[in-house]
């Protein structure tokens, strides 16, 4: 079993994926600003799992912290098998207004992190990357072999990174790389424990319909009606964060599982493969929530593609991965986080799981 430093581990896909690695047998230390996250996220955590893990709280761009982390303390090995990489700035919408913001954070932190993991000799990374790096698609399904490019600064930044990870590697054939392109993370753990928390209005879909659906917002904006879409709306591939967490476990199996002495570089999509139209999915939330979601269309919003969802085929033959949750799933999830978390991870106390709830 690994002994896991997770970075922006309290995030919403970074707490999905501790407790998956938790309930899987590996070690965790969480190393998170807490920027956009909550510690709260990881006691639950921790209660759903039944198992600890540690928490330093702490910015990717502080080298000499990065160093004193992944130090072996004169021990032969070093202090972690692995890192899965979360942390970085993922609003799309505010990457365009701050776009030195996403570099500095999202690249330059990367840097650092791979600087100090390379004095320590831990030569295993799980990469969060994302969809983003295709740009606007030329069609769809899309495939790893397509070509990329960025419509906006986080794509660019996640762009930046995957090139670095790749001369890496070129540079040191002994790491082992996973880069996991994945398309758009929505519900939430069953039991309703932990699920996805935006600071203020919330950049992405699902979140902000849930909000409109509890009574939290008057109206969703839907970003465009007239792209070439059946609908005219943008269509995403839509998979479930449990889904999502499970493919990093896939990852750093197949990562771990390497012979000695040798590298990877893996590259995968991590995606349903079924794009839904934004439309699709306020149908499907209302049916989850048996409420009508009042939605207004609106200019479309700056950086966005008309469509795009995965091929999810290379991840199912190299990891033995794929998506298993539908979209009714999803919604259905996601609402029962929103009805007992109304204010999110704000709430003092911890709500009990849901009854039968599963993993």
């Amino acid at each position: 079993m690994a002994n896991a430093l997770v970075t922006g581990g309290a995030g919403y896909i970074g707490s999905h994926t501790c407790l998956e690695l938790l309930q899987a047998g590996h070690s965790v230390t969480v190393l998170d600003n807490l920027c956009n996250s909550s510690q709260e996220s990881l006691k639950r955590v921790q209660s759903l799992a039944g198992r600890a893990l540690d928490l330093v709280q702490g910015d990717i761009r502080d080298f000499d912290l990065l160093r004193r982390l992944l130090d072996s303390r004169g021990s032969k090995q070093p202090a972690f098998d692995a890192v899965v990489h979360f942390a970085g700035l993922k609003a799309v919408g505010e990457s365009v207004a701050q776009p030195l913001a996403y570099f500095d954070n999202n690249v330059l932190g990367t840097v650092c992190l791979l600087r100090a993991m390379a004095e320590a000799a831990v030569k295993i990374l799980v990469f969060s990357s994302s969809a983003t790096v295709y740009g606007d698609p030329a069609s769809v399904p899309i495939s790893e072999e397509f070509p990329r490019s960025a419509t906006n600064p986080y794509g660019a930044s996640k762009l930046m990174i995957e090139d670095m990870l790749e001369d890496l590697y070129r540079s040191d054939p002994t790491w082992r790389i996973g880069r996991l392109r994945y398309f758009n993370p929505v519900g939430a753990h069953a039991s309703g424990l932990i699920g996805e928390d935006p600071q203020g209005a919330p950049n992405n879909l699902m979140p902000y319909v849930s909000q409109v659906a509890i009574g939290q917002r008057e109206c969703l904006q839907v970003f465009g009606g007239d792209y070439p879409t059946p609908d005219g709306t943008g269509v995403r591939d839509y998979i479930h964060v449990v889904d999502l967490a499970k493919g990093h476990l896939a990852a750093l199996r197949s990562l771990s599982q390497a012979e000695a002495g040798t590298g990877q570089l893996l590259t995968v999509n991590l995606g349903t493969g079924v794009g839904v139209s934004v439309l699709q999915l306020v149908k499907a939330f209302e049916q989850a929530c048996g409420r009508v979601i009042p939605y207004r269309v609106v200019a479309r919003r700056p950086g966005d593609v008309a469509a795009c969802y995965a091929n999810p085929h290379l991840a199912k033959t190299l990891l033995g991965w794929q998506a298993q949750r539908s979209l009714a799933d999803m919604c259905a999830d996601a609402w029962r986080w929103q009805v007992q978390n109304p204010q999110g991870y704000r709430l003092v106390s911890t709500p009990a799981p849901s009854t039968g709830a599963t993993q």
